[in-house]
């Protein structure tokens, strides 16, 4: 029986190199697939280059650069210019790894696409569901709640059932240890994680009201695109007390500033939702979430409507806030997710009821 044939999406660090090694061990056919996408992605693609010579498979180089900045980038900076927070890395797997790179591998033959994502896919009579990793402190599940049944069944998570700590002992024991000091970075389209410095340089911005919570001027922001809810550094505000950034508005082109207890919220709502199993949920407890990759796990009650959800929290939850992703969990299994909005945005679109 001829081996099945797997495109390894591989950065260069530890975990795409080490997913590559453990599929050829288990005889399958590997070869590595590098996405080049910006201008200044070459380390990655030698860092890749130097791990397959080692692992002696076929490597490819694929330019996505422009439908990246198309897809990801350009978003990104739109969503940060409403003073909102976006997280490129899911929607890069869903229109760029998961995407076009799987289209593409596929046009190459493969039957397969492997990353080193710390997740596992469970095929079941009724389909593939997409599961937590087992080491919780890497899971990276909440990454990927956008793929569905097509993707899922096309893919490989060769990780999903390791620690971080047995792959970086993997890869000493065969010599990568290049690939273990190239871990990659969060957002791989900022050079350098100088996030002020990309938001000069890409974004427009323009200055306004810093006011408090009962709506006094305090002071003057530099740009939205600056700021994210929760935030305490870089306000330039003299106080005599901590304040925290607990609303930003774009209409108003205005940052309001609270107290600690002020970030906290017992509920949100979400829309743009997106279901493993292609359709929502029919449960009505159990169900926790993560308002953002690292929150803690919560406690919901989840409401249902048309084109959107809300969200209670049994106990209220930090810093939620608008263009993150909320994930849906019932135990190990990951259900889906949606983008966090902000309600008054929603009614004004007339989106969303007066009820919350």
């Amino acid at each position: 029986m001829t081996a099945k044939r797997v495109a390894v999406a591989m950065s260069g660090g530890v975990d795409s190199s080490i997913a590559a090694c453990l599929l050829k061990n288990q005889g399958y056919d590997v070869f590595g697939v590098t996405m080049l996408l910006v201008p200044y992605g070459n380390k990655a693609v030698d860092n890749a280059k130097q791990v397959t010579e080692r692992l002696n498979i076929p490597h490819h180089v694929i330019d996505l650069s422009e439908l990246f900045n198309e897809r990801i980038i350009k978003p990104f900076c739109n969503e940060y210019s409403l003073g909102r927070t976006p997280n490129p890395c899911i929607t890069c797997n869903y229109h760029i790894k998961f995407g076009a790179l799987l289209d593409k591998a596929r046009e190459m033959g493969a039957d397969l696409l492997a990353t080193g994502h710390y997740a596992r896919i469970d095929k079941t009579a009724g389909g593939f569901r997409l599961l937590k990793g087992v080491d919780r402190t890497k899971d990276q599940s909440y990454f990927l709640y956008m793929l569905g049944q097509e993707q899922l069944e096309h893919i490989l998570l060769p990780l999903g059932n390791l620690t971080k700590a047995e792959v970086k002992k993997t890869a000493r024991e065969l010599g990568l240890d290049s690939a273990v000091r190239h871990e990659s970075q969060d957002i791989c389209f900022i050079p350098r994680k100088d996030r002020d410095t990309f938001i000069r340089e890409n974004i427009e911005t323009q200055s306004g009201d810093i006011i408090d919570s009962g709506g006094k001027v305090i002071g003057k922001h530099k740009g939205l695109a600056y700021y994210t809810i929760g935030q305490r550094q870089g306000l330039r505000l003299a106080s005599s007390g901590r304040r925290y950034i607990i609303k930003i508005e774009a209409v108003n082109n205005r940052v309001t500033l609270g107290t600690r207890e002020q970030i906290f919220s017992k509920r949100l709502i979400a829309n743009k939702l997106s279901w493993v199993s292609g359709i929502a949920p029919d449960v009505d407890n159990g169900i926790t979430t993560k308002v953002r990759y690292k929150a803690p796990e919560a406690a919901v009650n989840l409401s249902l409507h048309d084109n959107y959800c809300k969200v209670e929290f049994e106990e209220p939850q930090w810093a939620v806030t608008p263009g993150q992703s909320i994930v849906f969990y019932l135990g190990e299994e990951v259900l889906g997710g949606g983008i966090i909005e902000d309600p008054e945005f929603l009614k004004r679109n007339d989106l969303l009821d007066n009820s919350l």
